[in-house]
């Protein structure tokens, strides 16, 4: 697996990731024991250069993982031909006991950074630069993350065997699932969909009244409601079978690779949304970080209500 082209790319830019990462942990450590505003020492000004060396760093990082993250997914996707049995994506993450850990930890990864980046730019709006402590002390938890990550990649990729058959999507999402995956079955279909829709109300009623923290922890609840309620409930729609719930297969071609704008649109608004905590440490716009992830958590909500109506439109019938 390793030899692959497609995880070639992928451990390269690791290993830049790595050392980039390393320089950066390094200094983030010496700016958080030493950093000190009010000093005009030598050691401050020489801090304050390698405080901006760090913040490039970090933003090229970051930079690089949006579209990483997709070539990931795409080559999880294009890896399935050649693992006997996977079907797409859902597959191979099986096929590792590695890869719904790594998956999970690539999606709070970008999460983290995205976040600090908020922090980092709201820090520069202070003249005394008041964050730059709290900052880089965030940024040694997300490097020390980014770095598992990293860790876990390649021991995904390393663990794959070719010659093993892998349990294909139906089988994984399905109430004859042997993994922790059948768990999701015994409860009723409907009470996700009750669940995603009262999440959402209440995060329509948070957004009315403006409360910050009620607004980003519901938030949390909600992308969890979402991505639940996707398998369970709003997939077997877009794939027009009753059968079908896996969450990968909508990233293909043969869905319009409809799952790519699902996808995005819930993690622009919960991203947005969350970061509203972040805002009032850093005195931010609220009214943006609140239309911002409403208007996107609106767009996910109407998206996929669509093909559940859709179908009964056309058919008379829910599935």
């Amino acid at each position: 697996m390793l030899l692959i082209p497609n995880v070639q790319i992928i451990l390269f830019i690791d290993f830049i990731f790595f050392i980039l990462l390393f320089i950066s942990l390094t200094i983030s450590t010496n700016l958080v024991l030493k950093w000190n505003f009010a000093s005009n020492s030598q050691v401050q000004y020489g801090l304050e250069k390698q405080s901006y060396l760090v913040s490039t760093i970090v933003k090229y990082i970051f930079f690089m993982k949006l579209p990483l993250f997709l070539f990931f997914i795409y080559s999880l996707d294009s890896l399935s031909d050649l693992i006997v049995g996977a079907m797409c994506s859902a597959g191979v993450i099986d096929s590792s006991s590695y890869g719904i850990p790594l998956l999970i930890l690539k999606l709070v990864n970008l999460y983290f950074f995205g976040f600090w980046l908020i922090i980092h730019y709201g820090d520069l709006k202070f003249k005394d630069l008041r964050l730059t402590r709290f900052k880089f002390s965030f940024l040694i938890v997300a490097s020390i993350s980014i770095i598992f990550e990293i860790i876990l990649e390649f021991l995904m990729f390393e663990s794959i065997d070719l010659a093993k058959i892998a349990v294909c999507c139906g089988s994984l999402f399905s109430n004859a699932s042997v993994s922790y995956l059948g768990i999701l079955f015994e409860i009723d279909t409907w009470n996700y969909l009750y669940i995603f829709y009262l999440s959402f109300i209440l995060l329509f009623v948070s957004f009315l009244k403006r409360h910050d923290y009620m607004y980003s922890f519901l938030n949390i609840i909600f992308i969890t409601s979402s991505i639940l309620s996707l398998i369970m409930f709003f997939s077997p729609y877009i794939y027009e079978l009753p059968t079908h719930h896996c969450p990968f297969c909508i990233l293909q071609k043969e869905y319009f690779y409809i799952g790519y704008f699902l996808y995005i649109s819930l993690f622009l608004g919960t991203f947005f949304g969350i970061a509203l905590i972040i805002s009032n440490m850093i005195g931010g716009q609220k009214r943006f970080y609140y239309n911002f992830s409403f208007f996107f958590i609106c767009l996910y909500v109407a998206f996929v209500t669509y093909f559940p109506v859709s179908y009964y439109l056309r058919n008379g019938v829910l599935l």
